[in-house]
């Protein structure tokens, strides 16, 4: 039987392993920081009815600029931010990917700080552009020293901040960004998959757009908006780097089906995000009830909580899967993952957690 090292792959390529979150039939999953709660009835039922609209005319192309969802994605943003200036997607990873495309490649590099979101070198990979991985500071944090002497040494094409970070949960202040922004001379690209938990007021990468043009901001709609399956993500920049990413998208990338369920969600904002808050809730009470079961859990701005203090991680997920509970054992020593799910799924994981002992 033929082995992918038979084929004739790209050189860059050998070795390489794929993007694998572990996907298993169980009861209570937190490993891929879902949201999860139930969408609404109601969105539901309008979701169901634009896109059966939609199929009355699905043997034509979609609308290739995505014209109502951007105008809808920039009302939602708000701050200013204009349909001109926003892209999307399939999926925050695939605005990821036409960033690199565009902006990398062969002979660049793209600059991050891991641990970190784990698709951006995967990305990076996939589209020859070199990854350089650069120290964070005490606590998973980023000074602005730390991060201008990355830039300093490396002098890359591309910057990639994640704020807050995935896996760690770790704030990212403005003063960061800009300082990044104000060092490098290439693309500087703001993941803000979790944003919409942040502390209430806290201000996004967003407020840093004007005057700033290769300031970049992404988003999803995977995460607060409980459209994981939904595949939209998207970014807000300025409206050159938008008519940069037009030169590598292919031809009607965005489905009229997707368009059309990611606008009904967007009209029914409100009550998508409505979950924001409980999950918020179970977040902070994972930390305070992590640290009291005698482990170490990091500060967490996101839907989950990266807690250390672990003897035998590989063991402790095996055992919460015996229990069918599954969350995400990312190869950082002594540390492991877990969504912040609904109150019930929290107890239960809690419990069975504490009964384990350590």
């Amino acid at each position: 039987m033929t082995s992918l090292a038979d084929l004739p792959i790209r050189d860059d390529l050998r070795g390489q392993t794929p993007y694998g979150a572990p996907q298993k039939p169980v009861r209570i999953a937190l490993n891929v920081n879902e949201n999860t709660h139930p969408v609404p009835a109601e969105v539901i039922a309008h979701v169901t009815q634009a896109v059966e609209r939609e199929l009355r005319s699905i043997n034509r192309y979609p609308d290739r600029e995505f014209t109502a969802l951007r105008k809808h994605l920039a009302d939602y943003l708000g701050g200013g931010v204009t349909p001109a200036q926003v892209w999307a997607a399939n999926g925050s990873n695939e605005v990821i990917q036409h960033i690199l495309q565009a902006f990398g490649g062969p002979g660049r590099s793209v600059l991050g700080f891991p641990p970190t979101y784990s698709m951006h070198s995967i990305i990076a990979s996939g589209t020859g552009t070199r990854w350089i991985a650069a120290d964070r500071d005490d606590g998973y944090r980023i000074t602005e020293a730390t991060a201008v002497a990355a830039i300093d040494r490396h002098d890359p094409d591309l910057v990639f901040l994640c704020a807050p970070n995935n896996p760690t949960g770790t704030p990212l202040g403005l003063d960061v960004i800009e300082a990044v922004h104000d060092a490098s001379r290439g693309i500087v690209m703001v993941d803000e998959a979790y944003a919409e938990f942040m502390p209430e007021g806290e201000p996004s990468a967003l407020s840093l757009l004007e005057g700033r043009p290769r300031l970049v901001v992404s988003r999803t709609m995977s995460k607060a908006f409980a459209f994981a399956g939904g595949r939209l993500g998207y970014l807000a920049a300025d409206p050159a780097v938008i008519d940069a990413l037009r030169l590598v998208r292919l031809p009607y990338h965005l489905s009229a089906l997707t368009q059309a369920a990611a606008v009904a969600a967007l009209q029914h904002a409100p009550a998508m995000l409505a979950t924001v808050g409980a999950i918020r809730e179970q977040r902070d009470r994972l930390v305070v009830e992590l640290a009291r079961l005698g482990y170490d859990p990091h500060e967490s701005w996101a839907n989950f909580v990266l807690f250390g203090g672990v003897a035998d991680p590989r063991g402790v997920f095996e055992y919460l899967l015996a229990h069918d509970i599954l969350i995400r054992d990312l190869s950082i020593p002594n540390h492991l993952r877990v969504t912040a799910g609904t109150e019930a799924e929290t107890t239960e994981f809690l419990e069975v957690l504490g009964r384990m002992g350590r």
